[in-house]
């Protein structure tokens, strides 16, 4: 599965009365699904999951899945303390349709959460996961910051694809990214080298009478047609053109003040809580570098690197909510303990979002 790219971790809307407004969560998802944006998180950090209820989580899944456009990428944190309740949740996902698991770190019996645990816990969701996993690491919110040396020894498991750092930690990315470049996996993409999702394999094959796909080898003709297939081969299956493409364990960032330092030490994308409100001046940073202008790569950086960390690393949710309603997006209130900005906070975000409209 490619994980490349800029994946908003979409936030969960509420009415002033605390319950979810889920026409407000549709529409914020209908309009990521507008952006460059190659998919989205749902019931990440940003979307104030542990607030919510089981059922809360659910139903925020199913409303999510159902607004968002069929290209995207969908990405489920399904992170819970149990494991057990984590692969419930991780199944419904799957029932629901989306593509990845997101399972943050375990962190509440802190004296027990020792490497062996680490590699039980995710060893096991692995293996019973319907869904591909990622790694979910946020140590300013948990206070555990998974050791690279772990992630690289699980990087091992076939089902166990990429991690989200969100430490803010380049050279770490740059440990787990080398100890990790032995590892290859090849993954299906589109003929313009997308991610192609199984869902979205189902979906181009649906009502049509297309088995297996037709093989067609690009730029090549007579005795050369017949050999091994390679990236450059075409696959048709149903309505889609499919490649393969090399992948390995992918490792994404959380960290929109250092992205582009990132994705130079060897990160292939980021899942961004300043996308919520800001998802193209994300998108440009990472299109930059992918294009190799570092030099605009780093001048769409420097654009957003104080609004990023003021707004998001310092306000938090209540500030990201805030600046996506100055955006256009809906972001009302948070649920507490986390409580609104207040006016003189409000104009200070106003004053940083001003050159970063989307």
């Amino acid at each position: 599965m490619l994980l490349h790219g800029i994946f908003p971790p979409i936030t969960t809307p509420f009415y002033p009365d605390g319950n979810v407004y889920f026409k407000k969560l549709e529409s914020n998802v209908e309009r990521y699904s507008r952006t460059p944006a190659a998919g989205i998180v749902v019931l990440g950090s940003t979307g104030e999951a542990i607030l919510l209820s089981d059922q809360e989580r659910r139903d925020v899944l199913k409303s999510a899945r159902e607004a968002a456009a069929p290209n995207k990428v969908l990405i489920a944190g399904t992170g819970i303390e149990s494991a057990i309740e984590t692969l419930r949740l991780t199944e419904y996902a799957a029932e629901l349709g989306y593509d990845v698991a997101m399972v943050r770190t375990p962190h509440y019996y802190k004296k027990q959460i020792q490497p062996a645990n680490i590699l039980a816990f995710y060893r096991t969701v692995a293996d019973r996961s319907p869904l591909p996993v990622i790694i979910y690491n946020f140590p300013q919110a948990t206070g555990y910051n998974i050791p690279a040396e772990l992630v690289i020894e699980l990087a091992e498991h076939p089902n166990l694809i990429g991690i989200k750092e969100s430490s803010g930690d380049v050279e770490k990315v740059r440990t787990m990214v080398g100890g990790t470049r032995h590892i290859r996996r090849s993954v299906t993409v589109t003929e313009t080298f997308d991610a192609a999702t199984p869902r979205m394999l189902a979906a181009a094959t649906s009502g049509s009478n297309v088995d297996g796909g037709e093989l067609v080898q690009v730029g090549v003709s007579g005795s050369a047609s017949r050999a091994k297939p390679s990236s450059a081969a075409v696959t048709v299956v149903g309505k889609m053109k499919t490649r393969q493409k090399e992948a390995g364990f992918q490792v994404m960032v959380g960290a929109a003040g250092k992205l582009h330092s990132s994705l130079e030490a060897g990160a292939v994308g980021a899942i961004l809580a300043f996308a919520c409100l800001a998802p193209t001046s994300c998108y440009e940073i990472y299109a930059a570098w992918k294009e190799g202008d570092n030099e605009l790569a780093r001048l769409k950086q420097e654009r957003i690197a104080v609004a990023a960390q003021r707004v998001v690393s310092e306000l938090g949710i209540p500030g990201v909510k805030y600046g996506m309603d100055f955006n256009g997006y809906f972001g009302g209130s948070a649920r507490l303990p986390l409580l609104p900005l207040t006016s003189g906070v409000k104009g200070e975000v106003e004053r940083l979002l001003a050159d970063v409209r989307n």
